[in-house]
């Protein structure tokens, strides 16, 4: 909702408030971006107590934070826009054109749009500010070139303060197969900058950056985030000067002249994300899961349990085993059958094939509709792997159209998994793979794509220029245009795992593959962090072979089932050589998961902040709180011979519980003498009150184990 107040405009919603002070000629000032304080009384009152004083020794006035902030408002700090005609008019002086509007956003939301030019400069911008029901802001400016001669834009960022209470920052860094490692530090003065120049959002991108008190926790603390909702190049940045408390920001990265405006043309940035919560970091994410799921495409049938062929057969393509498969998939209970990278011309190994989407003649005789047609029989939805972006060089699409890559003419990039960049921004590269996917899809009725992206964009030039911005943007198109032409087509998002995760490629996809790792270990630090920024049901979990093949680790049953219960459950693993019994306690799993999935696509994440680090507790409660599901997971060995109470989080206080340990994932225990009665019984009765402050006394696992609670209310 958005209100005016005398010159103040404030949106709030859901114990969340922006609060702008429209006074003067120029840009909103930010006065509060954090808690919703309710009334705020006299405006004019309210803008004086507000007021800072002169800084010292500084600008003969206060420094205000405006939406978009520029060195004449005494702002020293990054610029919000930065942009020059052949080096001519480097600052802006931005003032408003047309009193600031209000309407209804895209989900419904309350939006504030606020017109603005330098006329001496040429420059027009239009900023969108809107918050939606949950309380998440999402902020956008669209720059124009209203002058003679080319505008060049340098960078456009979206930005709003966060409290002086946030002393400490949390971005995230990591690998392939190691995703979203958590770096935790103080928040001095300065800059505290992450980029991303990789093209892709990056297995080290932060995905969200936040800031806030000293010791936040899941469950405590207040904490402000930004998030980027882009493919391409990005950065996020919290940054601290001397004249104002902290500021977040983010933004596309442009390369060296990678926008230049003609008169008449406009350039529009990403939407920036922002959510701020003062419980901590579970209060975060229970709003930005809240805004993904309000989105009008976002999935709302139950997500497919799902068999990956990856690691059942890498790149050994063959019918009868392929089929077979298939049988003992849907034995188990899986819904949609996915047959990943091999399938198409040349495809023994990643040296060759990308680009040439046909199916292999020589493997494939009849073409994939035996295996379709089989797949679909068994009652499964069938699922093609493709990776559209990228060509070996040594394909027939390469050797034939060379001048077809993302690189300077004669200065191809360094190799990447052998292989280059394909530049969908050229019409005729785009018409081709276009064509190519359409005949597949329509052709063998595919219902799913995994479409992945296994490389960086390094060097990447289009007609000259620097490329990535227009290959995001026709990525982008090819995506969007993709879901209308074939409204049923679920899409995955695969880059070498979880390199892009954004809202932007969420914006255009159905699911999101968080790590090529299925190490249950390293998979549930991956799961949780990946879990702050997008709800569990877009996120691909997987049960793999007991030794996983990034880690070489070996691991329990157990806490494979355990780990990939908890998302977009699937299998990744060769079931052709599994025991009865393992497929009967994949089966067993399955229907579990299916009773659950409403819970766990549809509930609130819970992570509790547990006091032994050795071990995790997490879980999703339903939204009226009548229903929840917790694992306990044993991540090494304690220094406690007796482990401290499980506390579980977030339910009623004034209902009585039924806690089931759920005999489908239960941990072996390595140490009988200290078995705990009500684990040995099978249930405990408490209310939601003692569950939470008081807690239930904790089994002593091995590493590795875990345990599976159903928590209902009687």
């Amino acid at each position: 909702m958005i209100s005016y107040h005398r010159d103040l405009a404030v949106l709030a919603a859901a114990g969340s408030a922006l609060v702008l002070d429209t006074s003067g000629p120029g840009l909103p000032a930010v006065l509060h971006w954090g808690a919703d304080p309710g009334g705020l009384g006299d405006p004019e009152e309210l803008r004086l107590a507000l007021s800072p004083g002169w800084p010292v020794a500084s600008v003969d006035q206060p420094v205000l934070l405006r939406l978009v902030p520029q060195q004449a408002d005494g702002w020293t700090g990054r610029p919000g826009i930065t942009s020059h005609r052949d080096g001519a008019h480097p600052h802006l002086r931005l003032e408003l054109t047309e009193p600031i509007s209000h309407a209804k956003g895209e989900a419904g939301d309350g939006r504030a749009v606020i017109l603005a030019a330098d006329p001496v400069a040429g420059v027009s911008v239009r900023t969108d500010v809107e918050m939606d029901p949950f309380g998440v802001v999402r902020i956008r400016h669209a720059v124009g070139n209203t002058g003679p001669g080319v505008l060049t834009l340098d960078g456009a960022a979206c930005l709003l303060p966060a409290g002086e209470q946030a002393t400490e920052v949390l971005d995230f860094t990591g690998r392939w197969a190691n995703e979203r490692r958590p770096q935790r530090r103080p928040l001095h003065h300065g800059l505290t900058l992450r980029e991303s120049r990789r093209g892709r959002t990056g297995h080290d991108a932060t995905g969200l950056l936040a800031v806030g008190q000293p010791g936040l926790g899941f469950r405590h603390g207040q904490v402000w985030a930004v998030h980027t909702g882009w493919s391409g190049n990005h950065l996020h940045y919290a940054e601290r000067i001397p004249e104002h408390s902290p500021v977040l920001g983010g933004g596309e990265l442009l390369g060296s002249g990678e926008i230049r405006l003609a008169p008449g043309q406009t350039y529009r940035t990403p939407w920036t994300y922002f959510a701020w919560s003062g419980a901590g970091l579970d209060g975060l994410s229970e709003r930005l899961h809240r805004h993904l799921r309000a989105r009008p495409g976002h999935p709302r049938t139950p997500r497919p349990v799902t068999l990956n062929t990856w690691e059942a057969v890498y790149f050994d393509h063959r019918l009868d085993t392929l089929t077979d498969l298939a049988g003992r998939a849907a034995q188990v209970g899986v819904e949609r059958f996915v047959l990943d990278d091999g399938w198409f011309t040349g495809r023994r190994d990643d040296t060759a094939g990308l680009g040439d989407w046909t199916v292999d003649p020589h493997l494939w005789p009849y073409g994939l509709h035996p295996l379709v047609n089989r797949v679909k029989a068994l009652g499964m939805q069938f699922g093609l792997w493709v990776e559209p972006e990228m060509v070996n060089p040594g394909s027939d699409l390469a050797r034939t159209h060379p001048d077809w890559l993302l690189t300077a003419p004669g200065r191809p990039a360094p190799a990447a998994r052998h292989q280059q960049v394909l530049d969908l921004a050229r019409p005729e590269a785009y018409a081709h793979i276009a064509e190519r996917l359409y005949t597949l899809i329509d052709e063998y009725g595919i219902d799913y794509l995994k479409w992945d992206h296994n490389r960086d964009l390094l060097e990447a030039v289009h007609h000259g220029g620097a490329g990535v911005h227009t290959q995001t943007a026709a990525v982008y198109r090819l995506l969007d245009e993709l879901r209308a032409q074939h409204p049923g087509l679920e899409i995955e998002s695969c880059s070498s795992g979880g390199a892009r995760i954004d809202y932007g490629i969420l914006e255009r996809t159905d699911r999101m593959w968080a790590s090529d790792t299925n190490d249950p270990l390293e998979r549930q630090q991956i799961q949780r962090w990946t879990g702050l920024l997008v709800p569990p049901e877009l996120v691909g979990c997987h049960v793999g072979e007991a030794t996983a093949h990034t880690t070489g680790r070996t691991a329990s049953l157990s806490i494979r089932l355990a780990t990939a219960l908890f998302g977009h459950a699937g299998i990744e693993w060769d079931l052709t050589r599994c025991p009865d019994e393992e497929l009967e306690q994949l089966a067993a799993w399955v229907r579990l998961h299916k009773r659950l999935r409403p819970l766990l696509h549809g509930g609130t994440t819970i992570r509790a902040d547990h006091p032994d680090s050795a071990a995790w507790l997490h879980g999703v409660i339903a939204e009226d709180r009548r229903h929840a599901v917790f694992n306990l997971v044993q991540l090494t060995a304690s220094t406690e011979s007796v482990p401290g109470r499980l506390r579980l989080p977030g339910l009623d206080p004034n209902l009585t519980y039924t806690v089931t340990v759920r005999p489908e994932i239960r941990a072996t225990q390595a140490h009988p003498s200290t078995a705990v009665p009500w684990i040995t019984r099978g249930t405990v009765h408490a209310t939601g009150s003692v569950l939470d402050t008081v807690g239930l006394a904790a089994p002593l696992l091995d590493p590795e184990q875990c345990l599976l609670l159903e928590v209902l209310a009687d």
